[in-house]
Order: C-alpha cells, then structure tokens, then sequence
C-alpha cells in the first residue's frame, strides 16, 4: 500500500496552496473533490441514477449535473442526503483507491475537505490540517466567492470545528499569513513524510 497522508483543513483554509506545495516536490496529489465532480459526469451510471431519483430538473441544458439544484433537493432532507451518499461514497472510494494505487511518488497527499466529517480519517496513515483563524476563513471566503459573511458563517457552522479538526491531526501547518513560512513548512513536512514512507515501504517487506 502506498502511504497516504491526508490533507484537510476548513473553507478558506489555504489546503489548494499546501497542496501545490507537495505536487512542486513531485509528490502525487489526490483531490476528493475532483474525483466526487467525475463520477457524476455525463456517461457516468451515477448521473443516470440520480436523474431517475430526483427527476431530470437536477440537470443542466448541457446535460451536466445542476449541483445548485441538487443541493437544495438534498439541503433539508436528511434522508435524501443519506440516500445521495449511500450511492455516490462508494465510487469515490473505488476510484480513490484506484489513484492511490496507480501514483509512482513515494507517498500520496489525498486532499478531503471532509475528512474529520465525514469520518475519513482511519482511511489514511497520517493526517495533516491546515488552520487559520475563523476570521481569516471568513475574509478569504468572502474575497474569492463573492459571497456575503452570513453565507461564510453557514458553511463554516455545518463543518466540523476547528477543534474537532485539530484533535485528529497529526501535522497542522498555520496559513494565517506568511507564504513563505508556509512553504519552508510544507519542505519539511514532506521530507518527514518521505522518511515515514520508507519506513512504513520497509515494514512491508519484512
């Protein structure tokens, strides 16, 4: 298995700056996100799937998936949500592992928003957060999608807490500020990773 370090961190956080960080030092990056956006894409069976559970309005003249519409399908039925996760979790994790199995660097970072919520954490052999203060999520978030404060204040009260997240790290790199402090620690983190790695590659083969 390929040793998986675990990158989270709340909206705003900066985890797209720590993770390019690692990509530069040719480590292979895995984004949740991106894999969740292709296994919905046209032609995928799940997209028929959910066509054919919530009706063809969830979807865009294009034929791509409507995520606003979706989302306000799934926002106030919890059963919906867990019917929505049911079908979709499961191919995330396939082609997840698939990812994982495929990279050639020495360790993967799998990038996942949701990790601490969606209880993800045990799935990896180290977990690193990426911490700021609340009120530069809020600042950021609000630059970057031109959205209102109350809307940031939402999305942070349906994550899980900055201490929730913070319990379940075993690294935290701070982006609160300094770039350049940021990448020096991203450098060394990744040579810490890097001598885990081959510790965990030689367990292997023993």
């Amino acid at each position: 298995m390929v040793y998986t370090v675990a990158l989270t961190g709340g909206i705003g956080s900066g985890k797209t700056t720590v993770a390019e960080g690692f990509s530069r030092s040719g480590i292979t990056v895995i984004d949740a996100d991106v894999i969740a956006r292709r296994v919905v894409e046209p032609g995928q069976p799940a997209l028929g799937i959910i066509c054919n559970h919530f009706g063809d309005e969830i979807l865009l003249q294009d034929g791509t998936l409507n995520r606003r519409a979706l989302r306000e399908k799934i926002f106030s039925s919890s059963t919906e949500k867990q019917w929505l996760n049911a079908l979709l979790h499961p191919l995330i994790h396939q082609q997840t592992q698939a990812e994982i199995n495929r990279a050639l660097s020495p360790y993967v970072l799998w990038v996942v928003p949701l990790l601490i919520e969606n209880h993800l954490q045990h799935k990896a052999d180290r977990v690193l957060v990426v911490d700021v203060s609340p009120e530069v999520q809020i600042a950021r978030t609000m630059a970057r999608d031109k959205v209102s404060r109350q809307h940031v204040q939402q999305i942070l009260a349906a994550q899980a807490t900055r201490e929730a997240r913070l319990s379940a790290a075993d690294d935290v790199i701070n982006n609160d500020g300094d770039t350049a402090q940021v990448a020096a620690h991203v450098d060394r983190l990744h040579r810490q990773y890097l001598k885990l790695a081959s510790q965990a590659a030689q367990q292997d083969n023993e």
